[in-house]
């Protein structure tokens, strides 16, 4: 099975091939588990979250007309749980881009020598600066930040887009644009990666986000998650090579592909095997 495509999958799962159903889960798991990250801001939400819509898209695959490519599909049943279900436990902050700017200057005053050792620091920088890019998708409300996430960090066309959204292409493109201003404006001002005339820097930031917990220095949910890529860090040298829109977009880029646990499909083949929920098939 893992070497057909996706659309033979699709085929045989909706005839109930239930191990072209499990290569169709593996093969989707990623992609749902990336998008609920990036939308949730915590892990264990977007364990959640991706296992609700593994669910749905798993009883609802009749309703797959090929009116779309399947990933596009599969983005439209995501990102309508991601709208509609309940806030988690990051969102109900609510956190504004006010409040990371302030956020970013206490950083910055109570900045000091971290005596951790020089990787260890690195390593440090580095969760800092992913989570500040998680926490700042929040600052977007969640069809903002859904637009966003879609066309800039997935690179979803307006068409796509459009569909996933129930929009019309031309809506798609100006809240894109508008979530874009919104980012490039905060970054412009506070962010030293994007104009290195800024005092904020990631590795300035470490202190204050230790002892504040904002980051714990033993779990490093980010640097240390599964991920499929391990070479999409961007360099200081390669950021002052491009101009501010693409400095902005870059960041954002360089989270990582995060892997989805394999409970998610290990999980789902025991409810089926379990006649629990049932795969409807035409």
């Amino acid at each position: 099975m893992t070497n057909l495509s996706i659309e033979d999958l699709v085929s045989k799962a909706k005839q109930g091939d239930k191990q072209a159903l499990d290569g169709l889960i593996r093969a989707i798991q990623d992609k749902i588990y990336g998008l609920a990250i990036r939308m949730l801001c915590h892990p264990a939400d977007a364990e959640d979250a991706t296992q609700e819509i593994l669910v749905k898209i798993v009883t609802h695959l009749s309703d797959f007309r090929q009116e779309s490519a399947f990933t596009t599909w599969v983005y439209r049943i995501a990102s309508n749980h991601l709208l509609n279900t309940s806030k988690r436990r990051a969102e109900r902050r609510e956190i504004t881009f006010e409040e990371c700017e302030a956020s970013a200057n206490a950083g910055l005053a109570a900045a000091s020598a971290n005596s951790a050792p020089e990787a260890e620091q690195v390593l440090l920088a580095q969760e800092v600066m992913m989570a500040c890019i998680h926490v700042l998708l929040l600052c977007l409300d969640r069809e903002a930040r859904l637009v966003y996430i879609l066309g800039d960090l997935f690179d979803v066309s307006a068409e796509q887009g459009a569909y996933i959204m129930d929009t019309t292409p031309v809506a798609f493109r100006k809240r894109l644009s508008r979530a874009r201003s919104l980012f490039r404006d905060f970054m412009r001002r506070n962010c030293g990666l994007v104009d290195s005339s800024n005092p904020c820097q990631c590795a300035r930031q470490v202190a204050y986000a230790v002892s504040t917990r904002r980051i714990d220095a033993a779990r490093l949910p980010f640097v240390r998650h599964p991920r499929l890529d391990h070479a999409r860090s961007v360099t200081q040298k390669q950021l002052e090579e491009m101009n501010e829109i693409q400095r902005v977009a870059v960041l954002f880029r360089s989270l990582p592909e995060y892997t989805a646990p394999d409970k998610f499909a290990d999980g789902l083949k025991d409810l089926i095997e379990s006649g629990k929920i049932d795969l409807l098939t035409n």
